[in-house]
């Protein structure tokens, strides 16, 4: 087959190739063990499976020319909106979500996950109003479309519930506000209600928050209304923390509570983070030896082939295998910044880089999570949790890096 342009990207190629290649191998591993587990048990051929069908979409999104994808942006976008709305009337749990309205199911089978989705419409039609700008968001008024467009699905997402994927809508959408140029004062001040909602819980700590944000405004000087609005924003976020603190799902307070401290609950909320800590912690340097992982092969690690499959690595392969795969990672969004930096129109680059953020904020959430760094969100991991509705969509945004940076080639850059 001869590629217009030249062939595809070799770099990204060559990373996307060893990242399938560990994960397969990673997820094989998790299903070998000494107990029944049925779910992790095969997970790896029905994982290749999922990789030729992600390969076949990807070659479909890199045939689409970055402009038949902006055009189809807001289409795609109010489809998924549509569809995440349906999900909270029809739509059911599997799995560790079984408590929650994120699938859909047809026939009563589960057919996929809309959210996944979703989050790749954001990223599209964010870059297409985005690239629409003649220069950087200078105020926050600037930002309020922007946020509306990501907010959306945030809400929607987080009323499944779905704490994980609700966030990566704002990973998405501060990633790209970031690569447009947007001052980090103003991101400060977009990000700043949340902190006041975290530290509401601590009456001395929200009033040192709030002493230190009206300090920042004064030094800052923004405009005489968006420093209200920032100050009032906060405000009511103090005050509506307790509220949303009891309209969170039972789960979810548990492990909010536990990733402070897992030994409050260790045979229930705190299980989860206090034996993914023991399989990494066993693992050492170099690792227990491939498919010899204890806590993998006696059960004890919890949705070792999806949610903690990062315990896996860790376990069997040490510190070693888990610096390899953040290097492949870390190598992966070098790759793809540099992609986004030689793309012939902002809309290829916008698109790259919130690509890249929805990346990013998955292997964050997910590897935080696995150390505790986190709270618990159920979240997968690229290239390595068993899945199919993520694993396709992150084919279809791989599809256009390939065809941004094939486009680039053809404008002269080179692949390094």
């Amino acid at each position: 087959m001869r590629w217009r342009g030249g062939g595809p990207d070799r770099p990204l190629l060559l990373l996307v190739l060893l990242l399938s290649v560990f994960g397969v191998l990673v997820l094989y591993s998790a299903g070998q063990t000494d107990v029944p587990n049925f779910a992790a048990t095969g997970a790896w051929r029905r994982q290749l499976v999922w990789l030729v069908a992600g390969t076949v979409t990807g070659y479909m999104v890199f045939r689409a020319s970055p402009r038949f994808l902006e055009w189809g942006a807001l289409p795609t976008y109010v489809v998924s909106m549509l569809l995440l709305v349906l999900t909270l009337f029809i739509g059911g749990g599997a799995g560790t979500a079984s408590g929650t309205r994120s699938w859909l199911y047809l026939g009563g089978h589960a057919v996929g996950q809309p959210a996944e989705f979703a989050k790749l419409a954001t990223v599209l039609i964010l870059a297409r109003h985005l690239s629409g700008r003649r220069e950087a968001p200078e105020n926050l008024s600037d930002l309020l479309p922007a946020c509306g467009l990501a907010g959306l699905p945030a809400l929607l997402v987080l009323a499944q519930p779905d704490l994980g994927s609700a966030l990566v809508f704002v990973g998405i959408l501060f990633a790209m506000l970031f690569w447009v140029g947007t001052s980090p004062t103003l991101l400060f001040m977009l990000a700043s209600p949340v902190g006041s909602l975290l530290l509401a819980f601590n009456l001395y700590s929200w009033v040192g928050w709030m002493l230190l944000l009206g300090l920042l405004i004064a030094l800052w000087r923004p405009f005489f209304w968006e420093g209200i609005a920032v100050a009032l924003a906060n405000s009511v976020m103090g005050f509506i923390a307790l509220p949303v603190w009891r309209g969170l799902a039972p789960y979810q307070q548990n492990r909010l509570l536990t990733f402070l401290n897992p030994e409050v609950d260790p045979q229930r909320a705190g299980y989860h983070a206090i034996q993914s800590r023991v399989a990494i912690g066993s693992g050492g340097w170099f690792g227990n030896g491939f498919l010899n992982g204890p806590q993998k092969r006696l059960a004890f690690l919890p949705e070792q082939h999806t949610d903690f499959i990062f315990a896996v690595v860790g376990e069997e392969l040490g510190f070693l295998g888990v610096l390899a795969a953040l290097v492949l990672f870390l190598s992966l969004f070098m790759v793809l910044v540099r992609i986004a930096r030689r793309a012939t129109d902002p809309f290829s680059g916008l698109a790259v880089f919130g690509f890249l953020g929805l990346l990013f904020t998955h292997v964050y959430e997910n590897v935080g999570m696995t150390v505790n760094v986190t709270p618990i969100t159920g979240i997968p991991l690229p290239f390595f949790s068993y899945g199919g509705s993520f694993l396709l969509a992150s084919a279809a945004g791989l599809g256009i890096a390939f065809r941004v940076a094939r486009d680039a080639r053809s404008g002269g850059y080179a692949d390094i």
